[in-house]
């Protein structure tokens, strides 16, 4: 019995697979790793594929470091900046994913945390999508804390966006301005105001693998159950400008173990999947059963209208998770 096999069977029982087992598997034959992930898709999630949408509802002149991020007032990127939008305009893009099919819509703020006056004005926005459109709402707003969150959520957010980013360990080489514990802080947080938690990170910061099997695990171990996986799309002005971009076979092996280490995820190719020369598609045959759908914050995405005719080849069908 191959490793992937004894793995892939120990998943399928109940079991968990550990941080060195992931690491055995990060190495075995990819084709045989794609596809047991695959079953394990289909066993613990059926055909189910979760798509969203967002809109970039406050743009540039962030103060934090992120190395990566073309909205860090650190980079010099040339990325729009301007204040957070208006609840009219915010509701009309809203109205528009619902007439195509979108379920699941999140606001997105640049800024290491929205102000209680910007917060108010979100809830806003958010009662206003409810009574218009059949819209899940999900926010990023930063780090915010509990009682944020409940207003959040007592206005309809359903969901909070808290990305990772890496592991504990790489963190400081990502970002120095707040901390990996202020994520987990902020994520642990949300859950305890009754909210359901969307987070992962980005492949290709010059992380190593273990650097990505730790990640999975803190998920797990925070009980994530929807997980983007991002693929930098490296942006000149930023400390990462210059970094390789991932082939389709790494992000293919990426979210293969990412299934095995968290079977019953839906586990999200988010930004930079247009990058890949099959926008995504072997990768939704590799584990992957989510998607960002549309523009991303700062570069352009992949269509709602081809990402349906997609996942209708591919046989899956779109639900809100």
């Amino acid at each position: 019995m191959t490793k992937v096999e004894l793995f892939g069977n120990k998943v399928l029982e109940g079991g968990e697979i550990s941080a060195d087992e992931g690491m055995l598997l990060y190495e075995q034959p990819l084709q045989e790793l794609c596809a047991k992930a695959d079953e394990i898709r289909r066993f613990f999630c059926s055909n189910q594929f979760d798509i969203c949408a967002i809109i970039n509802g406050k743009s540039g002149r962030c103060l934090e470091n992120c190395r990566f991020c073309a909205q860090s007032a650190h980079n010099h990127t040339g990325a729009a900046e301007y204040a957070l939008l208006g609840a009219e305009e915010i509701v009309e893009q809203a109205k528009i994913h619902d007439q195509q099919g979108i379920l699941r819509y999140s606001i997105v703020t640049s800024g290491k945390r929205l102000s209680d006056d910007e917060i108010d004005l979100m809830c806003e926005a958010v009662r206003q999508i409810g009574k218009e459109t059949r819209l899940s709402m999900c926010i990023s707003f930063g780090l915010l804390n509990k009682e944020q969150y409940q207003r959040l959520k007592e206005s309809g957010v359903t969901r909070v966006h808290n990305n990772l980013e890496t592991s504990r360990r790489n963190f400081p080489n990502i970002c120095t301005t707040h901390s990996f514990d202020d994520k987990v802080n902020a994520i642990r947080a949300a859950q305890a105001a009754g909210l359901t938690v969307c987070s992962g990170g980005i492949m290709g910061l010059g992380e190593t693998v273990e650097d990505r099997i730790d990640m999975a695990i803190t998920l797990r171990e925070l009980g994530i159950k929807s997980v983007p996986i991002n693929m930098l799309n490296p942006i000149l002005g930023t400390p990462f400008g210059e970094n390789k971009k991932l082939t389709t076979e790494e992000m293919r092996r990426i979210v293969a173990v990412y299934r095995f280490l968290l079977p019953d995820a839906f586990i999200r190719l988010a930004g930079g999947r247009g990058l890949l020369p099959d926008k995504g598609k072997s990768c939704f045959e590799s584990g992957a059963n989510a998607a960002i759908s549309g523009d991303m914050l700062t570069t352009g995405g992949i269509t709602v209208d081809t990402d349906k005719k997609l996942l209708q080849e591919l046989g899956y069908e779109i639900i809100l998770r």
